[in-house]
């Protein structure tokens, strides 16, 4: 986009709208206007209603009328990085700027706003918005509930156009056969010929070759010319730190052939942490093989193949970074994730996927990543940089907790195969160890791990909580945390009253800090709550200002202790006497 070519589109057809902002005066946000229609028409209002629309561009330093002459503008001049970033940050939405200027040096600002997903709406202070000549306007009833309403199209189905049969690789189809017979126990397919395993399956419909078969068996060339973002990049960097890359590799062939290669690659830079505990021998890798495959076969089939972004793999010494682009399918996000069966977005290609094995039903390829990541000792698979227009998974390589891997391990070794821990049990079990605060705990599952003795309960009511069992802190060599898990008033009072003594006065989130590990923020406030209604404790202040000092029924104690045993003294001189 040059300032020649701006100048000739029409804002309502070419998706622009013109900004003269000679001053740079206008607001990012609607800052403290009253007037709700007036406070819309501001940076964030109009990149929310042309991503809603499908994106467009807004333009600084052109004169909105007709003919759409070049007046210059000072609209965030320096700050274009901070503005992307601070976009971002408010909507998830990721725009482009990029500076223009022509002959005389007059500056124009052009903000690229990409088309919102699939069956998602954007809002500005809780509205959807659309542009309805030059204004802002709420989106009507009937245009939002056809949007949510939508369904992604099969970007896999659709058909290749000019391609045959011949445009497709024989080793890729070979192992595909492999694969197939081999996860449908069904050897008599391998004798099928091409041509019949390819419409079987519906790769390939009335001789006409679908995108599905393209990105699993099309030839390398074929591939880069028809559906290049089919590739995967996978980037090395030894510096976490570092933006570019040490080494890259691109597979652009069939994804049957390209899997193995890629894990590989992979591997070449993977290692191993030695655990040996007792009669537990054994080793983690630095990277699972089951994990990474399983996160990458995830990544190419729910994919937006509409963008025409690649795959990008980031490999660093200790984590990796899947990358892949498009948002996570309609109705998923990073709160039902484990939880939910979503309809796969590429349908044809997952299917085929799963038939030959590569990838779990839906909804079971992320149960294995967490599974084997947290019985591993190793933080959780990492989803919370993904958002409406990529999903990025990150994996650390690093064990984070070597007595949780042999807990669980010693767990697993005594069940029998129809009897082990699920998922959702290991992924409790790790909310537990760690103490989370704002986890959602679910009834059935905790009745599970209470009668499977991995966890025991502590306090009552409404300060009820857990801790890992005790075999889990033997493993870890640490008896008297778990001596410390069973705390009461009265022994909290003993630690409290350390603290008090020397700071004389604390805040409810010095006493949080003192039982980090130990007991959650809900029952540090309760115990302090009970310390305070026996005026063990007195408390000050309103609001952020509330703090803490030894209350008076302690100081009456210690007095009575005091004066008991100075009588106590006095009397043995007196016997002595």
């Amino acid at each position: 986009m040059n300032i020649e070519k701006l100048i000739g589109l029409k804002e309502s057809e070419d998706k622009v709208e013109f900004k003269e902002a000679s001053g740079g005066n206008i607001s990012y946000n609607g800052g403290g206007k009253v007037d709700i229609s007036k406070r819309r028409r501001c940076i964030l209002g109009y990149v929310i209603a042309f991503a809603n629309e499908g994106g467009g561009y807004l333009v600084f330093g052109i004169k909105e009328s007709i003919p759409h002459i070049v007046v210059g503008s000072k609209q965030n001049e320096n700050t274009t990085g901070e503005l992307e970033s601070n976009i971002y940050r408010d909507t998830g939405i990721r725009v482009l700027t990029k500076e223009l200027f022509d002959q005389n040096g007059k500056r124009v600002l052009v903000i690229e706003i990409p088309s919102r997903p699939i069956g998602r709406v954007f809002k500005f202070e809780d509205v959807p918005l659309m542009r309805v000549g030059d204004q802002l306007k709420p989106m009507s009833d009937a245009q939002y509930l056809k949007i949510i309403q939508e369904q992604e199209p099969d970007f896999s189905e659709k058909i290749c156009l000019g391609l045959t049969l011949n445009d497709l690789d024989d080793d890729a189809i070979r192992k595909m056969k492999e694969a197939y017979s081999k996860k449908q126990n069904n050897t008599q397919f391998l004798t099928l010929s091409k041509e019949q395993v390819l419409t079987d399956l519906n790769l390939v419909i009335d001789d006409k070759v679908t995108n599905a078969a393209v990105i699993l068996l099309g030839k390398k060339n074929i591939i880069r010319k028809n559906i290049p973002q089919a590739s995967i990049m996978l980037e090395y960097r030894k510096d976490e730190g570092k933006i570019t890359f040490d080494q890259r590799h691109s597979f652009s062939g069939p994804f049957f052939l390209e899997t193995d290669s890629l894990w590989e690659k992979i591997n070449l830079r993977n290692g191993s942490f030695p655990i040996q505990e007792g009669p537990f021998i054994f080793n983690i890798p630095y990277f699972n093989n089951e994990v990474i495959r399983e996160a990458i076969n995830n990544a190419i089939a729910h994919r937006n193949y509409g963008l025409t972004s690649e795959t990008v793999i980031k490999q660093y010494d200790s984590r990796l970074d899947i990358i892949s682009p498009g948002g996570f399918p309609v109705g998923v996000n990073l709160e039902n994730l484990i939880t939910i069966s979503s309809t796969p977005r590429n349908r044809l290609l997952t299917d085929v996927l799963q038939k030959t094995g590569i990838v779990e039903r839906s909804g079971q390829g992320i149960d294995k990543i967490y599974y084997q990541t947290l019985k591993e000792g190793k933080s959780e698979p990492d989803y919370s940089k993904s958002d409406a227009f990529q999903v990025e998974l990150r994996l650390s390589a690093i064990i984070e907790d070597k007595a949780f891997a042999l807990f669980i391990e010693s767990v697993q070794s005594e069940l029998n195969d129809d009897n082990k821990l699920s998922v959702q049990e290991i992924i409790h079990l790790n909310h537990i160890r760690k103490v989370t605060t704002n986890f959602i705990y679910d009834k059935n599952i905790i009745k599970q791990l209470l009668s499977r003795e991995l966890i025991e309960q502590r306090g009552k009511t409404k300060g009820t909580y857990y801790v890992l069992s005790k075999a889990y802190y033997e493993f870890s060599d640490e008896k008297g945390k778990y001596s410390k898990t069973n705390w009461d008033k009265d022994q909290a009072f003993i630690v409290i009253l350390q603290h008090l003594k020397k700071f004389e006065k604390a805040k409810m989130k010095d006493f949080v800090d003192l039982f980090q590990g130990r007991l959650s923020r809900k029952q540090v406030r309760i115990i302090v709550s009970k310390l305070v209604e026996n005026k063990e404790l007195k408390k000050s202040g309103i609001g952020k200002g509330t703090y803490y000092d030894i209350g008076e029924n302690y100081i009456k104690s210690m007095e009575v202790l005091s004066k008991a045993l100075h009588i106590g003294l006095q009397q043995m001189e007196n016997n002595k006497e």
